[in-house]
């Protein structure tokens, strides 16, 4: 039976799964991505909320689909060590012959990838999912063209020093930009971080980005005003643009996820003139 779907249903597909958000997917064009990609490749394009994770910006392969792969094309993997300090795999394939892989959490500490919090909480997961992807790629390539893991990608872009607030920083994928689209910048960037199809949207991702640093555990409150007002600054054009509508959607979503509306004090009494200030977004 043919896995070929016709494009409008994939697009019925996308929608449905961006709504039920139960794969991390937070838009259709985001699930149609992923899908394609499994339709190119003779696969189903349910198979990609299975198999796939969109991590900034790349699709990511899981390791268990990774090694499925490899193993249903006649691979073979025989784990020889497998501890939160070590782990090793012997990887054979009648194509690309046998190899014996190892990564250590030493090695990870040394190329400055295991201060993140999955190589803390879960080492031994972060070192297998190295070994399978490395193993696979020298033994049988073919399997994986053009994908990672989603821990190889989440390590793409190496953490700065902490005392510059690495936990927080934002970076920016290289995304296409349509014509129309409603753009979302960072401080420091040029290039849009993300853009949008609608202004609806467009609130939802600020407010996101504006969460993630008044949420934060690891910044001071005066770094947070600083970020905050940032990025602010660098959104004006866009945020001068809404109506009173979507500004106020802006504040009930911030007060949904937590984040106070008013950080500056009341007016004082004596000054009844003066006029109430625009909430902090």
């Amino acid at each position: 039976m043919s896995n070929l779907i016709p494009f409008n249903e994939i697009e019925n597909m996308a929608i449905a799964v961006s709504k039920s958000k139960l794969f991390g997917i937070s838009t259709p064009e985001q699930a149609m991505s992923l899908m394609i990609l499994c339709q190119a490749e003779g696969l189903h394009p349910g198979i990609a909320m299975r198999d796939y994770h969109l991590i900034q910006g790349r699709p990511a392969l899981k390791a268990d689909a990774m090694l499925a792969r490899f193993q249903q094309a006649g691979g073979k993997v025989e784990w020889k060590e497998y501890t939160d300090e070590k782990v090793t795999g012997v990887f054979s394939h009648p194509q690309g012959g046998t190899l014996e892989l190892s990564w250590t959490l030493a090695k990870a500490k040394s190329i400055g990838i295991a201060n993140k919090d999955n190589w803390k909480n879960y080492p031994r997961a972060m070192l297998r999912a190295r070994v399978v992807s490395e193993g696979i790629r020298s033994v049988y390539p073919g399997c994986v063209v053009g994908v990672y893991t989603p821990e190889e990608v989440q390590d793409f872009t190496p953490s700065p020093a902490k005392d510059m607030g690495v936990a927080e920083r934002v970076d920016t994928p290289v995304i296409e930009i349509p014509d129309g689209a409603f753009k979302l910048y960072v401080p420091g960037n040029d290039d849009p971080y993300s853009a949008f199809h609608s202004k609806e949207e467009w609130v939802q991702g600020y407010v996101d980005m504006v969460a993630r640093i008044s949420l934060s555990s690891k910044l001071q409150e005066d770094v947070k005003r600083e970020k905050l007002d940032s990025l602010k600054a660098v959104n004006m054009d866009m945020l001068e643009s809404l109506d009173s509508t979507q500004k106020i959607k802006i504040r009930a979503l911030l007060v949904e996820a937590g984040v106070s509306t008013n950080p500056k004090p009341e007016p004082s009494p004596t000054s009844p003139t003066s006029e109430p200030s625009e909430p902090e977004f």
